[in-house]
């Protein structure tokens, strides 16, 4: 799991008489000055004893900032139902975390065989044709964080949609990408579309998903075949990363 959910700042705490020219309390100085003059018979008017200088501290801090990465698989087994599905689930994916960090920073990446980089506009009308291979997509995301997201200054979180198909040759290069992933994430959530309720989360990345969340990893998924079971895969991921992380 990333431990990215606190950074170091320097913070004020508290004022001395020693200090860098830079930390010098103009206003404390003064006070100070204007205390002595007070008591003191033809005092001048400032002495190195009036000086008081800001002191800092090196804390840890929450982290306020976030970044969100986006994965959908594009290919023609996703209709229209399953990609508004998709939809639905990441758009109240992204209020949720909103709610938890004062800037987002997001990253749309859809995938067949290859995967590819779109703007939140594209990313929903995109249509491809071929086959499934998660761990294109499941790459380039690694790519995009270690380019722009350092997990040490962003909380990291990936979401990926898919109805479950993915490539058997493509197996053990996906596990490896999505347990790299896990390292330098906050939460990985996996949703499946399929409205095939006896295979949901019985497929090949379903599997997948399940073996990783049982490996004490950031991650769990949740079949989605109606809009009222965006609402619930939400309360759960939510939850869980809570609880992932506390």
């Amino acid at each position: 799991t990333a431990d990215s959910m606190e950074h170091a700042e320097y913070v004020r705490e508290g004022i001395d008489r020693r200090g860098p020219r830079a930390r010098l309390d103009r206003r404390r100085t003064v006070k100070e000055a204007v205390k002595r003059r007070s008591v003191q018979t033809n005092p001048i008017p400032f002495t190195d004893d009036d000086l008081r200088f800001r002191q800092l501290a090196r804390r840890p801090q929450p982290l306020t900032q976030a970044a969100v990465i986006f994965v959908l698989d594009v290919s023609s087994s996703m209709d229209d139902a399953s990609r508004q599905l998709a939809k639905s689930f990441f758009f109240w994916a992204l209020q949720g975390i909103r709610r938890q960090h004062a800037r987002i920073e997001t990253e749309f990446i859809g995938h067949t065989v290859n995967a590819w980089e779109f703007s939140e506009a594209e990313f929903f009308a995109v249509r491809a044709t071929g086959g499934t291979e998660a761990s294109r997509a499941f790459a380039l995301s690694l790519d995009v964080i270690n380019k722009r997201f350092d997990p040490s200054q962003y909380n990291v979180y990936v979401f990926y949609a898919s109805d479950g198909d993915n490539f058997a040759a493509d197996r053990e290069a996906s596990k490896e990408r999505l347990k790299a992933l896990s390292a330098v994430s906050n939460f990985l959530g996996y949703v499946e579309t399929t409205r095939r309720s006896s295979d949901r989360l019985n497929t090949e990345m379903g599997r997948m998903f399940k073996e990783l969340a049982e490996g004490d990893t950031p991650a769990d998924s949740y079949a989605l075949g109606a809009q009222e079971d965006v609402w619930n895969a939400i309360r759960r991921f939510f939850t869980q990363q809570a609880t992932q992380e506390d």
